[in-house]
């Protein structure tokens, strides 16, 4: 118990320290889908200076509370002047291109790509980077083909990547899409080293409840049961405290589904995770606050970048740019 509670010390000493802003920032970065600030958030703790832009205003609301850039509440338009920046970033709205969804892609109106595209034409920046869901690569495989192949002709090479948060101090399974339009010479980000567990990123108050604690009902329990007979999935979809969770999303941190996460306590009950522990999950520091409702939060929190990823690629890149 005493190697548990100092493993769960040592990560949340970790991500409140190492995602702090840096206090010398150099290059600059453009977030076009900047959401709460878990990319800005791992870009400014790499000495990045930002500008954000971002249409919902819970989100811009979250994020000038805890980062050092503004916020911009637009939607990006072919009049919209955007600033030059050493890096154009971004995260397009993944729900075109999820498993989990329609795979609508381009004929989504929630596709983001095309104002991240026209943005880099615009912006002409050293290099661009864009993360998104795995589901790109089978539906959409063309259309991701066809993005890259527009973005490649503006003169950068182009590198896909399929990289695991997991690998980057993320305790969580996330497979996403890395794309990047550099001059040749960037390296992608190592893996860190061991992966984090969900036991040793929630620690010890993982098992037990509070007085607001929401708990599955009878009818919830028999519910799950069903849809994992029906999806013959053999070990129950509990979070399993001696490996990373499973991948955090919006709809399974704030929705009352068949797929939530959840925590199983000794007495058999389960009871779902609360936003502070989603953002654990998705490494979030503890000085990180979220405006808005619990379920606003929880959108913010499953639908971001998170930060420990964030940080990794953003590394990566201020070694590429060169010192600031």
């Amino acid at each position: 118990m005493a190697g548990a509670a100092q493993a769960t010390e040592d990560y949340v000493s970790t991500i409140n320290s190492v995602l702090a802003p840096s206090r010398r920032p150099g290059h600059t970065v453009l977030d076009l889908f900047a959401g709460c600030g878990g990319l800005s958030l791992g870009f400014e703790s790499a000495g990045f200076r930002s500008a954000w832009m971002e249409s919902d205003g819970k989100c811009c609301e979250t994020y000038n509370a805890n980062l050092q850039g503004r916020c911009e509440r637009l939607v990006i338009t072919p009049s919209t002047e955007i600033p030059e920046a050493d890096v154009v970033a971004g995260g397009p709205p993944c729900q075109p291109f999820s498993a989990s969804g329609r795979q609508a892609g381009d004929a989504d109106s929630r596709n983001g790509f095309p104002s991240f595209v026209s943005a880099v034409e615009r912006s002409r920046p050293r290099m661009w980077m864009f993360e998104n869901v795995r589901g790109m690569l089978y539906r959409n495989r063309g259309y991701l083909e066809s993005v890259l192949g527009r973005l490649g002709r503006l003169g950068h090479v182009v590198d896909c990547r399929v990289l695991n948060a997991a690998d980057y101090g993320v305790p969580q399974n996330r497979l996403r899409v890395i794309a990047a339009g550099h001059d040749g010479s960037f390296e992608f980000p190592e893996p860190a080293g061991r992966a984090t567990t969900a036991g040793e990123a929630m620690g010890d108050t993982a098992r037990l409840h509070r007085r607001d604690s929401k708990f599955l009902t009878p009818g919830m329990d028999r519910y799950v049961a069903e849809y994992e007979k029906k999806s013959q999935i053999v070990t129950p979809r509990d979070l399993h405290m001696d490996k990373p969770a499973r991948t955090v999303t919006c709809r399974n941190l704030a929705g009352a589904t068949s797929d939530m996460h959840r925590v199983r306590l000794p007495d058999g009950r389960r009871r779902r995770l609360t936003a502070r522990e989603g953002a654990r999950l998705q490494s979030f520091p503890d000085w990180f606050e979220f405006a808005g409702t619990e379920t606003e939060a929880f959108y913010h929190i499953g639908n971001a970048v998170p930060p420990m990823l964030a940080r990794a690629l953003a590394a990566s890149i201020g070694r590429y740019l060169g010192g600031g």
